[in-house]
């Protein structure tokens, strides 16, 4: 009888809400072997996909220049082409609004407006030298009037350059776009919201995104976190009723937050290395975009002993030989205190 009352008293108790509807992962496109990790991710006006490989296999460095994949919207391999005079070494990419493809050259410090038909490059930006740092130019995002704003994960700085390119300006520089945690990149990806009024930037090492305001002369206000402790911050999108999306590279999975900072949602998962050497699911996701009724995300899979350091992914990055772009489909799942 003792039992059977103990068991009436927990039936009573307020449980919590129940775990994450995560949703379900599929494989949105394959990179052709030998290709390197997939990093940045863009959708352009006509629906294709297009993706940049950062150079790393789990092997070691690529060699040659960087990589620009395109597919088509039902993620078949449409174009694959060199991209003249970078380094092999590419990030964020971005249709600027007058139509040019701009993509970050990590490795060569630059960014530079491609053709993606063919690969042609000219430069856009260079990261200025500043002696005794390297820049770490990373994502790239724009205003209304069309500048381009650029993060550069070593300086912590958000580099500020004109629609037509040119020598850039700090627009803000902030310790807390800086980082000294794991892994070792700050200020990461970046999106205003939808009214202009502040832009959110990811610190990778910090856990955090970092919310800058815009005052009404166009400069930046003082920086502060607008949430803490999402594992990996990385890539960053806003929807339309600005939530902000996330891809927690060292939590394997998509978090999103209401625009107050509060987790609304996490999407996706790790489930292993499957038999031909791709990742189960998402492992190190760095890029998101939103495709149709989908969320598409790149699968970096940084093998980071590469780098000399460890993370709870590296092990089964060191696993990987065939990379990928996964899609989930783009809504908030209910959760179990939402559901009756």
């Amino acid at each position: 009888m003792r039992r059977l009352g103990l068991l009436v008293v927990l039936l009573a108790l307020p449980f919590p809400a129940a775990a994450w509807n995560r949703g379900e992962v599929k494989i949105f496109a394959v990179l052709p072997d030998g290709s390197s990790g997939p990093e940045g991710l863009e959708v352009g006006p006509d629906g294709k996909v297009y993706v940049t490989t950062f150079g790393f296999t789990s092997n070691g460095a690529a060699s040659g220049e960087g990589q620009l994949f395109t597919f088509d919207a039902h993620g078949r391999l449409f174009r694959q082409v060199s991209v003249a005079g970078s380094s092999p070494h590419l990030l964020g990419l971005r249709f600027h609004p007058d139509g040019e493809l701009l993509v970050i050259d990590f490795g060569g410090q630059q960014v530079l407006r491609v053709d993606p038909n063919s690969g042609a490059s000219s430069v856009f930006t260079t990261a200025p030298f500043l002696k005794g740092s390297m820049a770490g130019l990373n994502d790239l995002t724009f205003d209304v009037a069309g500048n381009v704003y650029v993060s550069d994960s070593f300086r912590g700085v958000i580099w500020k350059v004109r629609p037509a390119g040119g020598t850039p300006t700090p627009w803000v520089d902030s310790a807390l776009l800086r980082t000294t945690g794991v892994p070792p990149f700050g200020a990461n990806g970046l999106r205003f919201d939808k009214s202009g009024a502040n832009l959110f930037v990811a610190n990778t090492g910090d856990d955090t995104i970092v919310r800058v305001p815009v005052l009404g002369d166009g400069s930046a206000g003082s920086p502060s976190v607008f949430t803490n402790s999402i594992n990996g911050a990385d890539g960053v999108i806003v929807d339309e009723q600005g939530n902000l999306w996330v891809a927690a590279n060292q939590a394997d999975e998509i978090v999103v937050v209401d625009p107050e900072g509060k987790a609304i949602a996490k999407l996706g998962d790790f489930d292993g290395v499957s038999r031909a050497g791709s990742p189960v699911h998402m492992l190190f996701p760095a890029s998101l975009r939103f495709h149709g009724e989908d969320l598409l995300v790149t699968n970096l899979s940084l093998n980071t002993h590469l780098f000399g350091f460890l993370t709870v992914d590296t092990d089964w990055s060191a696993q990987v030989s065939r990379y990928t772009v996964v899609k989930i489909r783009a809504r908030i799942p209910k959760t179990g205190g939402d559901e009756d």
